[in-house]
């Protein structure tokens, strides 16, 4: 049973997020094989977090990153060999395609990428550019008014 519930109310005290609605709806919808492979978001300071992607079996070519649209997405597989002559009683590690995807917040910059014991960490840093940073605003004490600009 599916439950539709209306955002209006996060809406009136907000102004620019357009993408705000989209975060929410991503968040809430259910897709399955997203749990394959497993990870962790860290955060290793107010600015620094990383990603670690349980990439057992896997080397450096058959992983690939990429960042478009402030959407990291991290696949790998589909060009594994088969190994010849191999008869597998059981073969418990997943050896299959992958494709994970991480919306990033705004000024997170990729820093580093290491595959290192089977776990792919991606450090994150977030750079607020001056403009960005929250600044105080003078109030006048009524002498003069502020200029308009069109």
């Amino acid at each position: 049973m599916s439950t539709a519930f209306s955002m209006a109310p996060l809406f009136r005290s907000s102004v620019g997020f357009d993408r705000f609605n989209d975060l929410f709806e991503t968040a809430l919808r259910n897709e399955p094989g997203s749990t394959y492979p497993p990870y962790n978001v860290e955060k290793h300071g107010d600015d620094q977090y990383r990603i670690v992607v349980a990439a057992a079996g896997f080397q450096e070519d058959d992983l690939e990153l990429q960042v478009e649209k402030g959407v990291l997405t991290i696949s790998g597989g589909g060009k594994r060999d088969v190994n010849e002559g191999v008869t597998y009683l059981y073969q418990g590690i997943a050896q299959r395609a992958f494709k994970l995807s991480f919306r990033l917040a705004d000024h997170i910059q990729i820093q580093a990428a290491d595959l290192s014991n089977g776990l792919l960490s991606i450090d994150l840093l977030r750079v607020v550019p001056e403009e960005a940073k929250a600044k105080r605003i003078p109030i006048n004490n009524g002498t003069q008014k502020p200029a308009l600009q069109h």
